[in-house]
């Protein structure tokens, strides 16, 4: 039996979320310079995109840079850019053959004047897309999300918008920039790295971690198939008991 024919349609995450990393070494093993790791690793990002849609996956964020890769080489955080616009140019056509909807979560205020007009434009023009939301994190930080929501909670307390009583989660979900997603079912971490790195903090309290040795340039849909089968594997308790859930 195949990878892909051992997964169960009916138990797909709604929401898969994965930290794309590995773009640098993968080049310094080939002896390439890092721009060009990040160039092959948008290979990967293609046939990801194309392979959750393909299997019925509902959502996916990718994080596509943080706050803190403002603080690379600006070569290489120069050449970040550029490939994002080449590639929001590139795929629009793939996003509707598709019937993708892209969105976009993060400090966009920090983007370059072309990319935030390249990448509303493809927002704009897929919006009507129904099969599947692709979300790119660009210039995401989680905490200085989190921050941002206790500011303005805070300020709509102040002028008397909410009261503080009201406040509990679906509050401060209402306030993040994935208000319009449902929580992160299942996370992928790429290279190796068994860490979080500030990405979608809150949103992956319950979620299911899968990390893999994998660079993400090499990623591959069977890799994907392997991350969601782990995730099929294993029991969703929510803090109740293994009785309770079989009672369900």
């Amino acid at each position: 039996m195949s990878l892909l024919e051992s997964i169960h349609t009916e138990n797909l995450p709604k929401h898969v979320a994965i930290i794309m990393d590995g773009n640098g070494r993968w080049a310094k093993q080939k002896g390439l310079l890092r721009t060009l790791g990040h160039e092959n690793g948008t290979k990967s990002v293609k046939t990801t995109v194309e392979t959750c849609a393909k299997l019925g996956i509902e959502n996916l964020t990718l994080y596509a840079f943080s706050t803190e890769n403002w603080n690379r080489p600006k070569l290489e955080v120069d050449t970040l850019m550029k490939l994002l616009v080449r590639s929001l140019k590139n795929e629009l056509k793939t996003l509707q053959d598709n019937n993708i909807r892209l969105n976009s979560i993060g400090n966009l205020s920090k983007m370059p004047a072309p990319i935030r007009k390249e990448l509303q434009e493809v927002i704009d023009k897929t919006k009507n897309n129904t099969r599947m939301t692709l979300t790119l994190a660009l210039s995401y930080g989680s905490r200085e999300e989190l921050i941002n929501v206790v500011k303005n909670i805070s300020n709509k307390v102040k002028n008397n918008i909410i009261s503080i009583d009201t406040i509990d989660e679906s509050i401060i979900n209402q306030h993040l920039y994935t208000h319009n997603l449902p929580d992160v079912d299942l996370l992928i971490r790429t290279s190796g790295e068994h860490r979080i790195s500030n990405f979608l903090l809150w949103q992956i309290a319950y979620s299911e971690l899968f990390f893999t040795e994998v660079l993400w340039p090499d990623f591959t849909e069977e890799n994907l198939y392997e991350a969601i089968i782990s995730y099929q594997k294993r029991e969703r308790r929510f803090g109740k008991t293994s009785e309770q859930i079989k009672q369900n």
